[in-house]
């Protein structure tokens, strides 16, 4: 029986839709890149993308990120750059590419039988590649030396340390001992890259964690006396706080708030004193903080023994366009030469009301606070940050290779 004309109409592109409808990363889709079948087809998806493949900038920083990729998964994901990593060598079909639309061809699906191993590879890599992209066109990167600074000093000024070496938070009566107060340098190139490719969103926007510290009281009180000073003080304010990132894996408050209140109660009743309040008060927190197994762990990564308080604030950051003021000097010299330079006279009529004096924007950064004893457990044996990473890598590893690997087995099987 003959196939209706009609059907051809309807070859709908289910892969895709379930990226855009149904919330699944494009980096798991069964083929990377939908049914693109033409040269001509990825040239436009490409322009689409926002890629111009005919201007020769826009192509030579492709095959940059062609390059990086292929040096990136080496290092990382296989045994010639990582002891752990995976028994596999790049395709010499894919390290002789010299000119990038050839590794989108390889990734369409008429290669996909025609070479399966080149398929499985070109999708690897530009699945790489595509992260890399991301991860260069966030805007706000140019600025991280200004983000940095203006987050961590709202932080630094209120943190003071006596003769003795003590850490405090506050001042006077206000102040709160510290065991610990950290803060997180800039991550590395490759280990943002980790991470992109293991999270579902896969875009450098959501990662909320670049800039980030860590404070460590001496008892589960204190911390919820530090994120108290951290509210009254509009050190963090609650309104920039990203609700879906809150966790809260030490204290369960809604016990601590009844049994406040009740000391509060019992406190008015008998007058107890300042000290028996304080020391009732430190048992009603130590006895809140249960093992709160029923939170959600947000982050497959942290496991399971590791607990914390933990919120990511946006912070708005102002940064000064050193090219403004730069201009409105040269603009004041051409001033003086308007009658006897032309080029002079063009320049100082120039437009400058698309120039701004200052670039505006809210950056996330990530508040974690733990008590001295959940700080030990959690940087010993299997909580360290070492297996966090590792963790990382392999997720990603998994996610970049399992169809290759598939293969690979079946493959073996026959």
């Amino acid at each position: 029986m003959d196939r209706p004309s009609y059907l051809s109409k309807f070859l709908f592109d289910w892969d895709m839709l379930e990226v855009v409808v149904n919330g699944r990363s494009s980096l798991d889709a069964k083929f990377f890149l939908g049914t693109l079948d033409s040269k001509e087809e990825i040239l436009n998806f490409l322009k689409g993308y926002g890629i111009d493949y005919n201007d020769p900038v826009n192509r030579a920083e492709l095959f940059g990120n062609f390059q990086e990729a292929l040096q990136f998964i080496r290092r990382y994901f296989l045994k010639e750059g990582n002891p752990d990593g995976l028994d596999l060598t790049i395709p010499n079909s894919i390290l002789m590419i010299t000119d990038i639309s050839e590794l989108f061809v390889l990734a369409t699906k008429n290669k996909a039988k025609e070479s399966k191993d080149d398929h499985l590879w070109s999708e690897i890599i530009l699945k790489v590649i595509h992260t890399i992209i991301h991860m260069d066109k966030d805007l706000r990167t140019g600025y991280f030396p200004a983000i940095q600074t203006q987050i961590f000093d709202k932080f630094y000024k209120h943190v003071t340390r006596d003769s003795k070496g003590q850490l405090f938070l506050g001042a006077g009566d206000e102040s709160i001992p510290l065991f610990d107060f950290q803060t997180k340098s800039k991550k590395t190139r490759e280990s943002v890259l980790i991470k992109l490719l293991h999270k579902p969103e896969n875009v450098a926007e959501e990662l909320f964690d670049r800039v980030g510290m860590r404070i460590v009281t001496h008892s589960k009180l204190d911390i919820i006396k530090v994120v108290q000073y951290l509210i009254r003080k509009s050190i963090v304010i609650p309104h920039n706080i990203k609700p879906s990132r809150s966790i809260n894996r030490i204290i369960d408050l809604s016990v601590f708030r009844r049994k406040f209140n009740n000391l509060l109660k019992l406190a008015l009743k008998n007058n107890l004193s300042e000290e028996e309040f304080i020391f009732q008060l430190n048992s009603i927190a130590e006895e809140s903080a249960g093992k709160l197994e029923e939170v959600e762990k947000k982050n497959p990564h942290s496991l399971n023994t590791y607990r914390s308080i933990q919120f990511t604030c946006r912070q708005l950051i102002k940064h000064k366009n050193p090219f403004y003021q730069e201009f409105l000097e040269i603009k004041k010299l051409a001033k003086n030469q308007l009658d006897e330079n032309d080029l002079a006279k063009r320049f100082y009529n120039l437009d400058t009301s698309s120039l701004t004096k200052e670039i505006v924007f809210f950056y996330p950064y990530e508040v974690q606070i733990v008590d001295e004893g959940v700080h030990k457990k959690n940087t010993e044996g299997e909580a360290s940050h070492a297996e966090y990473k590792k963790s990382q890598l392999n997720h990603a590893t998994h996610r970049l290779f399992k169809k290759l690997l598939a293969s690979k087995s079946r493959g073996a099987s026959t």
